[in-house]
């Protein structure tokens, strides 16, 4: 077989996740299920299963670093007239005769210090190939041994939940039609944000083949409301105010996602001033809620009033004074 850093195009001091992503990216690209009419992609697979079987794996890596076994996993030996054996192959069996052959690096694919040991083979395939059927992959004598990944997988089905404020503020809960047919309520948990995603494991489509069902991945999306606008964890809402309530102060009603409540409104209140009610947001990850914000508008009246004007123009010439800083100069 080819160099095993060759076969998965990295150097020879690529780091285990550099070594460990390259194999990946092989795995999916070549793997036989998803080549049936390609022999040279099953060809492909074997290379790359082997070379990671010796990189992948610390100890047989370093053992062909340094020269201790081949590309295929087999223990060199240097041993000659007058010299000792290079390596831990053979191994007294205490029967007469003398040895007998054992490999140094592991005891098949699933003993110590096999690459399943070091997160390897089978634990790559199932979590990157989802369910792909079975197959084979050399081992690292040149024999072949059969892998299972799993039953075929049907496919995951990509829903959209549709909640508002409320939903989020109170029950937490989403109403979820299935590809089933059926009709589940799905918690929403805490600090969910609109575009955030849901796994339902198993709620998916059912694979024909296996009758396995692939996941349901509902994306959730928050409603439009006519009052509201959510601002992370916090909720934002405008009051108008009118000409009077912003000068004198007082009383004003305001609505929350939990029921209408009284905003004291200090006097001499500008356009445009934020005040916040604490804990009348939306729930946040880390517990509690987040905060209502209450922006306040003043409105003047719709219809002109010459009282109003007259006292306008008064007040314009006693005490004038500029709602705008310098920069507006």
């Amino acid at each position: 077989m080819r160099d095993p850093y060759s076969v998965l195009g990295v150097s020879k001091n690529a780091s285990e996740a550099e070594i460990k992503k390259a194999f990946r990216k092989l795995a999916k690209q070549f793997h036989p299920d998803q080549n049936a009419d390609n022999p040279k992609a099953k060809e492909r697979f074997s290379e790359a299963n082997q070379a990671y079987e010796i990189l992948g794996d610390k100890d047989k890596r370093g053992q062909f670093d340094r020269g201790e076994i081949d590309a295929d996993g087999k223990p060199k030996f240097y041993g000659g007239p007058g010299g000792g054996g290079g390596f831990e192959g053979f191994r007294n069996s205490g029967r007469r005769g003398g040895f007998r052959f054992e490999q140094g690096f592991g005891e098949g694919h699933g003993g110590a210090g096999g690459p399943q040991d070091a997160g390897g083979f089978d634990d790559i395939l199932n979590d990157i190939l989802g369910g792909f059927g079975g197959g084979k992959r050399r081992s690292a004598g040149g024999g072949e041994s059969h892998f299972h990944a799993g039953p075929t997988k049907g496919a995951d089905a990509n829903l959209i939940a549709r909640v508002t404020l409320e939903d989020l503020a109170h029950h937490g809960k989403v109403q979820v039609k299935l590809p089933s047919g059926k009709t589940v309520n799905v918690k929403i948990p805490a600090g969910t944000q609109s575009g955030d995603k849901i796994r339902l494991k198993g709620q998916g489509f059912a694979s024909a083949k296996s009758g396995q069902a692939g996941d349901a991945l509902v994306e959730v999306r928050i409603s439009t409301h006519k009052l509201f606008k959510v601002d992370g964890e916090d909720v934002r809402v405008d009051v108008p105010l009118t000409l009077y309530e912003a000068v004198l102060g007082g009383k004003v009603r305001i609505p929350t996602l939990s029921g209408a409540v009284n905003l004291t409104i200090p006097a001499n209140t500008s356009s445009g001033k934020t005040m916040r009610l604490k804990g009348k947001g939306l729930p946040k990850k880390e517990g509690g809620h987040g905060d209502l914000l209450v922006g306040l508008e003043i409105v003047l009246p719709e219809q002109t009033d010459e009282e109003l004007e007259n006292l306008m123009r008064v007040w314009k010439e006693v005490k004038p004074y500029s709602a705008r800083g310098p920069e507006f100069d």
